[in-house]
């Protein structure tokens, strides 16, 4: 469509339910598609809206009780646009006001008409232009247009902006135009990415720290629970074929480590690090968050609070080397309950078949991890053959409430020195299956939910993926600063990817009509309104866009032996 003919006139509205706009009649309904972005021109502002609805009028009720017959094309071409027509909802988003300046105003004709500065004079005022929040209206019979490219990138910017962050997350159904988020924004507080299986979220999610990583807005650690982000991973469709993973594509960038070193030599990553983890690093806490998947009551937390009051950070040693009478000996000096602590053993027998949990550990592989995000690596934690419920809650939550402590007194030493040299590296934490973490049960128990409702404070952020949005805690989802949604189908989820959202009700039309496959809804802090775009598709065009200088071109054997150089240069 030409961005210069109108599409129909405003003929009602509010500016709490939106505008209704009746189609001119040679717009076709059928070119009318929820998601579209379009503009209206008022008298002294410019209108940006997303369309959220689209319906049929008739100007009375006899045309649609006695409809023409279907041969008879002459009596439906008269009644077009008269008789029948189109009609649209739409919900305003920001708008633009602008205003010329004393010079300005000094050059305009003296007959020139009052409006003068609202349409041809606007590409002459000198002002830059500020969007606002919708505080109004355009009266009646303002006229509507199709968004243009200079529309877009006035709303969205480009992507090589100098002065921001700007990274191309996808375009527009139906133009060709990058749609951008601000990723200083993105990264300052904790986001989401939903939908429900298969509708593309890995995709997505490594979109979206591809942009990160190569435009340095933050440093990632990423718990790679199905073994998607690293190394290769499969690509969905009916030829079986594989998509690059971070490594991959920064290979000076991205460090790798594994829970099952034995699983990703398999899957051919010959340089990632190991992980181990130890009984002693294994906290009540750490507990709390799986006692649902161990079965654990509260009488076997508090027996497990008094063994720690008694041994201290080896008190899990202690109690597995245990025989029932030592138990019993025990409860009689402690006063703990002998049944509860046998129980409490049984359970935690079950750590012993995680490959990644030792007796005792050489070194604190958890510190080596914190060095390498201080050096501004990013961090890929894979965890292979481990990637049970269980152990992916136990591992997460462990390093996660260790990277979190560090980061705490980094930022409290930056707020004491305001020396810059001491500021931490924001960083972005991803978690999968994060329902699992930030259920309201449990939240206020799991450090993902004290960051989640802490911000950007300690500069640490949350990236959570999930399929089900209405597991996760209403105050944690009202915390969500961006949200970019693929398609949902349970109202329950819908219902809470728009938390604490206003304008909900035409949101939520247009969420139901996306496409199951490479189609979002992105709104919230990153976005200055919400749209709906086709996803930037993740291929060797990608590849070569966003990734290190010709890796593409290199056989595997010298990408790994220039990873390994880099390392050596810049001291690891």
């Amino acid at each position: 469509m030409n961005s210069e003919i109108p599409l129909g006139s405003v003929i009602q509205g509010s500016l709490t339910k939106g505008l209704e706009v009746r189609l001119h009649p040679d717009i076709s309904v059928e070119d009318m598609r929820v998601g579209k972005f379009l503009v209206v021109q008022g008298t002294r502002s410019r209108f940006f809206c997303l369309l959220t609805d689209v319906a049929l009028g008739a100007a009375s009720d006899r045309i649609i009780a006695n409809p023409p017959p279907i041969e008879d094309t002459f009596m439906r071409d008269v009644l077009a646009g008269s008789g029948t027509y189109g009609t649209v909802e739409l919900a305003p988003m920001l708008m633009f006001t602008p205003t010329a300046t004393a010079s300005d105003r000094a050059s305009l004709p003296i007959d020139a008409p009052k409006n003068t500065n609202l349409a041809s004079f606007e590409a002459q005022t000198s002002t830059e232009l500020e969007l606002l929040p919708v505080k109004t209206i355009p009266a009646h019979f303002s006229q509507v247009y199709e968004a243009s490219e200079s529309d877009f990138r006035s709303v969205f910017g480009w992507e090589d902006d100098p002065y921001r962050r700007n990274f191309s997350i996808g375009r527009p159904l139906d133009m060709d135009v990058p749609v951008c988020i601000d990723l200083d924004r993105f990264v300052e507080r904790s986001n989401g990415i939903f939908g429900k299986s298969g509708t593309g979220k890995s995709f997505l999610t490594r979109l979206l720290i591809s942009g990160i990583i190569r435009k340095n807005a933050a440093v990632n650690l990423m718990f790679d629970m199905h073994s998607e982000y690293g190394w290769e991973a499969m690509k969905e469709g009916k030829q079986v074929s594989t998509v690059k993973g971070l490594r991959q594509l920064f290979p000076g960038q991205v460090e790798m480590y594994t829970l099952d070193p034995e699983s990703t030599k398999r899957r051919g990553v010959r340089d990632a690090q190991e992980l181990y983890l130890s009984y002693d690093q294994i906290e009540i806490e750490d507990l709390k968050l799986v006692a649902r998947e161990l079965g654990l009551s509260e009488a076997a937390l508090d027996n497990a609070v008094i063994l720690h009051n008694e041994y201290g950070k080896h008190w899990i040693v202690q109690l597995l080397n245990m025989t029932n009478e030592d138990i019993k000996v025990f409860c009689e000096s402690k006063q703990g309950h002998p049944g509860s602590l046998m129980s409490l053993q049984r359970k935690l027998m079950r750590f012993d078949s995680l490959k990644y949990i030792r007796s005792a550990c050489p070194h604190n592989y958890i510190e080596r991890l914190i060095q390498d995000l201080d050096a501004g690596k990013n961090v890929i934690i894979e965890f292979g053959s481990q990637s049970n419920l269980l152990s992916y809650m136990l591992a997460t939550n462990m390093i996660t409430r260790r990277i979190h402590a560090s980061y705490v007194k980094k930022a409290d030493r930056f707020l004491q020195t305001k020396n810059p040299l001491d500021k931490p590296r924001q960083l972005v934490i991803t978690i999968e299956e994060a329902h699992r973490f930030l259920d309201s049960a449990i939240v206020h128990q799991t450090i993902f939910g004290t960051i989640a409702r802490e911000m950007r404070k300690y500069f640490v952020t949350l990236l959570v993926v999930d399929q089900r949005p209405s597991g996760i805690d209403n105050e944690v989802m009202s915390q969500v600063g961006t949200r970019i949604t693929c398609l949902l189908n349970d109202e329950k989820d819908i219902d809470a990817i728009f938390t604490g959202v206003s304008g909900a009700n035409g949101l939520r039309s247009v969420l139901a009509k996306l496409d199951s496959k490479q189609q979002a809804l992105v709104l919230g802090h990153a976005v200055p309104m919400p749209v709906v775009v086709r996803t930037r598709a993740y291929d060797s065009q990608f590849y070569s866009e966003i990734g290190e200088p010709d890796w593409e071109e290199i056989p595997n054997d010298e990408v790994y032996a220039a990873a390994e150089i880099a390392k050596a240069d810049l001291g690891f």
